[in-house]
């Protein structure tokens, strides 16, 4: 397939667009003092009652869209990447300012006891200097999901716990924990050629990095000169860095490995001149700058990537091959013996190899097929407590069974024995020390996640603390005997917390910002509505929020999903829309809730219902949720049922309207893809396949999932809304749609916002979205 671009005509039509939509300001309010955050569920929870209790009284709390997007943030400025220090002396994270919760700070808090304290800030070693960042180093931000600016990651650097470093504008910087307190040094000088991905040896004493697209190693005394190991980078060839496929959607951020002994490099060389060229119109309100970026459509060519091993004190390379049919690098690393392996996927992703390369020999380990797709994990490795073969047993997981599921493997012969057993599918291992594997796994048809902890053996419990309708995930310490455990349920924002593995340990609460108490006054109460899929006999999780306006009568009905595959949002987990579900409340709507098929958490079953099906399963669920609804809730006034969705789910919102059997009454698509052909090649094929069909054409599945040639079938009101920056779901989705919706001369609301990418980051942006989407369903779901 060739490459394609915006067009002078679309690309005009955007620009004479742009300045037609100002953003809104937003109010700061101010922030409250920290406290345990372990305190806040049942201070929420009992809240939550009296606000229900008021709510029947017509006595409702009031809510505004400038209040849900103001700062502080209602569930207080949540922490992210916490971490346990190497030494088990520190949990360490990243928090929000107080000053400006879009700028995160390097926090850490002593695990013996004591008050959290700021390690550093962005605006401490800047001295005054505004934070830069590259077009590349924006990419990397938004692959990761990030739309917060100051320090956005960090790590320990060897086995002390004494030292931290982050990248910041370019540079890396050292934290190193004294007596006299924690000290802040610049590592590196040149903000015009940052330094990326940083990664610390395991020892401590040196970083590697990528520059200028070679791998360099610097050591971290102050006297030490960096190196660069690599040669041969170009506009199209880089060492080190994870390409766009690899860190959008395999989940691998990551080009390069340190060797347990820290004195070789596994490192991948990404080629992409053979990527097609995508010229993006990152339209402004003041300008328009053309930014071009390889980007690999469905069906069109990947990048080649390549594996070597590097010498640290030499830079003598040595190449890995792999695999005859490989395609994507899934994951790599290093066993303990200091032999480097890989994971590759086909093309299809229906086949996952791994492979170890043992004194320059390669050997197939193990190989994972699935008729539909392989799902990519983390789970692999050692586990000293078992020998097989001579050699500690591998951790490994498999949906072979119909769910994924934790297994023991021999390394050496590939055997495979089952480990867990559990009645839902096994989300990830924490962490292990050999001889227990602590993991999280589902619970409550997916709508709850638990820890649990197994022997070698396979006798497993769950860890203290499990109780109904909650979200529990950990990360582990060096040995598994503690776990930072991360809790939420429905309405309870996250809170830390340290445990030990051992049974009979209690959860310790770890202080932070508690929520505003007016998140406690307004949580919504989900009521659990029996949804059964289009299939007629498969159990949708669904959840129902009646309308607080007092009014009585048929109400209106807001639904929202995602729709897609690698994510649920029907669960009990704290969800980012609480405070939006109970704003929508007050203005009299109720709010629909729903998981079609295809989406996480379930068995391999349910998670494979949309192979090959974009647009057929998920809009199938949909329908028939949306016309149960009325027969499960009483007061669902059928003919003003209205959906939002964003990403995946603004396709599913444009889909839902570009069809003659519609029961929805006005949608609003955020982001939207429109034409699969133009949306990247792992993700797309491997649900969909390749969009030739060997005849010239399209496959039925990418004709059918195309929205572009559905546009004579908009009868009903949809308000479309995009970024023009947006480097996943291009801005060329939504021009492509909007000239085949204007050729058949059907109406419809478009809001595009300039500048901005996928997630449309900013307070004030933010808020002029929700107006708009306000207003667009006042105007078309109101009596």
């Amino acid at each position: 397939m060739t490459a394609y671009r915006l067009t002078p005509r679309l690309v005009a039509l955007a620009a004479a667009l742009a300045p037609l939509f100002p953003m809104a300001a937003t109010a700061a309010l101010k922030s409250p003092k920290p406290t345990p955050l372990a305190a806040a569920p049942a201070a929420a929870a009992n809240a939550n009652a009296n606000a229900n209790a008021a709510g029947a009284s017509g006595n409702v709390t009031s809510l505004s869209l400038e209040r849900v997007f103001a700062d502080p943030p209602l569930q207080g400025r949540l922490t992210r990447q916490a971490e346990i220090s190497p030494d088990g002396a520190w949990v360490s994270y990243l928090r929000p300012s107080q000053s400006d919760s879009d700028q995160l700070e390097l926090w850490a808090q002593p695990v013996s006891g004591g008050a959290p304290r700021k390690l550093v800030s962005a605006a401490e070693v800047l001295g005054g200097r505004s934070q830069q960042l590259t077009e590349a180093e924006r990419m990397a931000l938004e692959r990761k999901r990030i739309s917060q600016g100051g320090i956005t990651s960090y790590q320990w650097c060897g086995p002390s716990g004494k030292t931290l470093l982050f990248p910041l504008s370019g540079d890396l910087y050292l934290v190193r924990l004294t007596e006299q307190g924690p000290k802040a040094q610049r590592l590196t000088s040149d903000e015009q050629v940052p330094e990326q991905d940083p990664s610390c040896s395991p020892d401590g004493s040196q970083v590697a990095y990528v520059k200028g697209g070679e791998l360099w190693v610097q050591p971290l005394q102050a006297s030490g000169r960096p190196r660069v190991l690599t040669k041969g980078a170009s506009d199209t060839i880089s060492w080190g860095l994870a390409e766009f496929i690899a860190a959008e959607e395999l989940g691998r951020q990551r080009g390069y490995w340190w060797s347990p002994d820290g004195r070789q490099l596994l490192v991948l060389r990404v080629d992409e001149s053979e990527v097609p060229i995508k010229t993006r119109a990152q339209i402004f309100a003041d300008r328009t700058a053309m930014t071009q970026q390889r980007y690999p459509g469905a069906g069109e060519k990947n990048a080649r990537v390549s594996a070597w091993t590097l010498q640290v004190d030499d830079a003598r390379a040595t190449p890995l091959p792999l695999p005859g049919d490989a395609e994507y690098v899934a994951r790599a690393g290093w066993f303990g013996d200091g032999t480097p392996w890989l994971q590759t996927l086909t093309r299809d992703q229906r086949k996952l190899t791994l492979t170890e390369y043992a004194n320059g020999v390669s050997r197939t380990v193990t190989e994972e097929r699935d008729a539909a797709w392989v799902e990519v994990h983390d789970d692999l490795m050692e586990l000293d407590g078992l020998q097989l073969s001579g050699q500690p047993a591998l951790l490994w997981s498999s949906e072979a069974s119909g769910r994924r599921q934790l297994l023991l493997m021999d390394r050496a012969t590939g055997a495979r024995r089952p480990l867990t057993n559990e009645p839902e599918p096994v989300a990830h291992r924490v962490c292990s020390d050999g001889k227990t594997v602590v993991y999280a796994a589902a619970r409550d048809r997916g709508r709850s996640r638990e820890l649990f902890a197994i022997d070698l053996a396979g006798k497993s419990r769950e860890l203290d603390g499990a109780q109904p309708r909650q979200w529990r995930d950990a990360r582990g310490d060096g040995d598994c005997a503690r776990l930072l455990v991360t809790r939420g349920a429905w309405g309870e924002p996250p809170t830390l917390s340290l445990q030990a593995v051992k049974a009979g340990s209690q959860p310790v609460a770890l202080p932070g910002d508690a929520p505003e108490a007016l998140l406690a006054r307004i949580v919504p109460t989900p009521q659990v509505v029996d949804i059964t899929a289009a299939d007629g006999r498969t159990p949708l999780n669904a959840l129902y929020f009646a309308p607080l306006d007092g009014k009585a009568g048929p109400h209106a009905v807001i639904t929202m999903a995602y729709g897609g595959p690698g994510t649920s949002t029907t669960n009990w987990n704290w969800s980012r829309d609480t405070a939006l579900i109970a704003y929508w409340q007050r203005r009299g709507y109720g709010v629909f809730t729903l998981d079609t098929r295809g989406m996480q958490n379930r068995d391999r079953a349910f998670t494979r219902a949309h192979h090959e099906a974009f647009g057929v399963v998920d809009v199938g669920d949909l329908f028939a949720a949306v016309r149960q609804l009325p027969k499960q809730v009483a007061g669902v006034d059928p003919k003003r049922i209205g959906f939002f969705g964003w990403s995946y789910g603004g396709f599913l919102a444009e889909r839902a309207m570009l069809d003659a059997d519609t029961p929805l009454a006005a949608a609003v698509a955020v982001a939207p893809p429109t034409d699969w052909t133009l949306y990247d090649t792992a993700y797309t094929e491997r649900y969909l396949g390749l969009p030739q069909d060997g005849k010239g054409g399209q496959t039925l599945a990418y004709r059918q999932a195309n929205l572009v040639a559905r546009a004579a079938q908009l009868e009903k009101p949809l308000l479309i809304v995009h970024g023009t920056a947006d480097d996943n779901v291009l801005f060329e989705h939504t021009l492509r749609l909007t000239e085949a919706l204007q050729n058949v001369s059907k109406p419809f609301d478009l809001m595009i916002y300039p500048g901005k990418a996928h997630g449309i980051a900013g307070r004030g942006a933010k808020l002029h979205l929700y107006r708009t989407i306000d207003a667009f369903f006042a105007r078309e779901l109101r009596p």
